[in-house]
């Protein structure tokens, strides 16, 4: 109960497939290449302390998604995540880095990479019309609510609205474990998201 967040991280998508030569291991001497050794030594030019288990706060990371694949082909999806823009884009320039490594080393056919942003930091354009936010926070403080603002460490249907010209930032539902099996809410948290809402119709309506 309280949460309310105004910051998010900006997210790309990087899709890779890495392509192998597959043969009989018996003659595979200077013949055979492994897609998944191709697929594991990129990850290993990452850097770990990058990596989600290692961050927090305003941290980014990269993270490994989802593997798949044999000797011929592997697919890799990873999740590129920063609330500082610039050190968002520098991520992006690392991950181009480390396919052209691979390809100079494997040559031109050995991977293929898609590198797509997603969604941006919201905070980029609520900081210009932050009266909205503190809005919000007076509604919550009129109702006994001391507001917690903090970065959210995910993406939002408020950064999406938010670049799409409705300014929006987080407003709590009193929700726990999010995505998780031991999700949870409690209905007074629930009442009180409620009445926050109605709370910031009320203000406005008095302006």
């Amino acid at each position: 109960m309280g949460e309310m967040e105004y910051e998010n991280f900006n997210a790309a998508r990087t899709i890779l497939h890495f392509h192998g030569k597959s043969v009989h291991p018996g003659d595979a001497k200077n013949v055979l290449v492994n897609s998944q050794l191709l697929a594991m030594e990129f990850n290993a030019l990452l850097p770990v302390e990058q990596r989600p288990e290692y961050t927090a706060d305003r941290e980014g990371f990269f993270h490994l998604h989802n593997i798949s694949g044999d000797i011929s082909e592997t697919t890799a999806h990873y999740l590129i995540r920063d609330h500082d823009r610039q050190k968002y884009e520098a991520k992006k320039e690392i991950m181009q880095k480390c396919v052209d490594f691979i390809k100079a080393k494997y040559g031109p056919g050995s991977v293929d990479a898609v590198i797509e942003d997603r969604y941006f930091n919201m905070r980029e354009v609520l900081e210009k019309v932050f009266y909205i936010v503190e809005t919000a926070q007076t509604a919550m403080r009129a109702l006994g609510i001391d507001p917690i603002i903090k970065p959210i460490r995910g993406g939002t249907d408020g950064a999406r609205l938010s670049f799409k010209g409705l300014p929006t930032p987080n407003l709590f539902t009193g929700g726990h474990n999010f995505h998780g099996p031991y999700e949870y809410i409690p209905t007074a948290s629930m009442e009180k998201a409620v009445m926050v809402m109605l709370k910031i119709v009320e203000l406005y309506a008095n302006k």
